[in-house]
């Protein structure tokens, strides 16, 4: 393998990745834009045409922002790559840190200078994201106080827990041999295992409250589905979502017997009862279905072929020189390696989103029937009509642009799909 083919091939997926995202993109957009003055026939008289404007308008304002973001990170990601960014770093911190230091602290001094200048360069766009869009259309809840402590509280787990692993990564890449990536792979998976269960009781706390689900009924309600269901849970909780945005969800969080079920308080202030147990019974659908264990499978064996890939790379001066970095001859290559390889993966994986995109929305789709056949499919169907206006999700999607991106289907395709009466929308009125 020659420097110049790696450089050909990256340019050409990073290329034509970018064609076919701002492709979609504007084809979205026209789409929508197209279709915002009226209201779709399946959906007259229960949503209004205030609220599928706004949606239409949502999406749109996104869609600019996603254009701009797109071409920006692709600018970003040929900086660091063929135009010498990486190198220029790497170089720096070879002349500077690596004598006063040993190998191992230049190569998280390199892991962590990146992905500091890589956060910096993408904070105006959050900030825009969080206090313009979302602003605009009365998401957003967050102050830029808050906004602020969320970032250091992120940074400090970053180095809390990232740190370590990335230190551990690294010593099983100069200390392994050959097989590297093997053992590095078992070290990660374990490592996610125990952040599994540590997530719920240790990580989220740090940026939300957690509360016992105070509604006696409804504790009742959902703790007699969960029974129905054969499901679990250490826990019901209500977080205080609607300190961050006026969004709603609800959630499974943990890992065997640490597995909490959580409600986001805007989620509890805008469903009723039963709609709650529908969306939660929609949830065990995906436990009942085993779709949370498959994805936790498959994202585990894609990353042992990406670690494999990788072991194979690291060995190759052309696979750093094609990337517009030259190794290092007298300290480790391995930070490289890894920088190098998670950046030049994305423009060839995007190529199969399709693919995990349409095995999401069947997911979706067994979901939705697992809860018609333990709740009521018409408070399914209200709840799924209320998230959607309430999220100002668009009603009329580009279809080239839903098969491509799409993880959970759109509204249209996802009523139809629920046994009588909800399939002819016997939906409540507009609150």
């Amino acid at each position: 393998m020659h420097s110049d083919q790696v450089t050909l091939a990256f340019a050409a997926a990073l290329l034509l990745s970018l064609a076919v995202k701002l492709w979609l993109a504007t084809r979205q957009m026209r789409h929508v834009a197209q279709h915002r003055n009226s209201v779709p026939a399946a959906f007259v008289g229960t949503v209004t045409l205030q609220a599928h404007q706004k949606a239409a308008d949502y999406t749109l304002a996104k869609g600019r922002m996603g254009l701009f973001a797109t071409a920006f990170s692709t600018l970003v990601l040929l900086g660091w790559t063929l135009l010498g960014g990486l190198d220029a770093l790497n170089l720096w911190l070879v002349d500077h840190l690596l004598p006063v230091s040993n190998p191992l602290v230049y190569q998280l001094a390199l892991l962590a200078a990146f992905t500091l200048i890589g956060a910096l360069l993408d904070l105006p766009l959050e900030a825009y994201s969080t206090f313009r869009v979302e602003q605009r259309f009365g998401f957003n809840r967050m102050t830029p106080k808050l906004w602020l402590a969320d970032l250091a509280k992120g940074a400090a787990v970053g180095v809390l827990i990232g740190l370590p692993l990335a230190a551990v990564i690294l010593w099983i890449m100069g200390a392994s041999g050959g097989l590297w990536w093997l053992y590095a792979w078992v070290t990660w998976v374990g490592f996610n295992l125990v952040l599994m269960v540590l997530y719920p009781t240790v990580i989220a706390p740090m940026f939300n409250k957690f509360e016992p689900l105070p509604d006696e009924a409804l504790k009742q309600r959902v703790q007699a589905l969960m029974q129905r269901c054969g499901f679990a849970a250490k826990g019901l909780f209500v977080m205080d979502g609607s300190k961050r945005s006026a969004h709603a969800n609800a959630y499974f969080t943990g890992l065997g017997a640490a597995k909490r079920v959580v409600f986001f308080d805007t989620l509890l202030q805008r469903l009723t009862p039963g709609e709650v147990e529908a969306v939660l019974a929609h949830e065990l659908g995906h436990f009942k279905h085993k779709h949370v264990l498959k994805r936790m499978v498959g994202i585990f064996a894609f990353s042992l072929a990406g670690l494999a890939l990788l072991g194979w790379l690291a060995g190759q001066s052309s696979f750093y020189a094609g990337l517009g970095v030259q190794p290092n001859i007298a300290a480790p290559n391995d930070a490289l390696a890894l920088l190098l390889f998670m950046m030049a993966l994305p423009p060839f994986t995007f190529f199969i989103s399709p693919l995990m995109a349409h095995f999401s929305r069947r997911d979706e789709f067994q979901a939705d029937a697992y809860a018609t056949a333990q709740a009521d499919g018409a408070q399914l169907a209200s709840a799924l009509l209320k998230l959607h206006e309430d999220n100002a999700a668009t009603l009329t999607p580009d279809p080239l642009y839903v098969r491509f991106y799409y993880s959970h289907p759109p509204a249209s395709e996802r009523l139809a799909a629920l046994p009588a009466p909800a399939s002819s929308h016997s939906l409540p009125a507009p609150a």
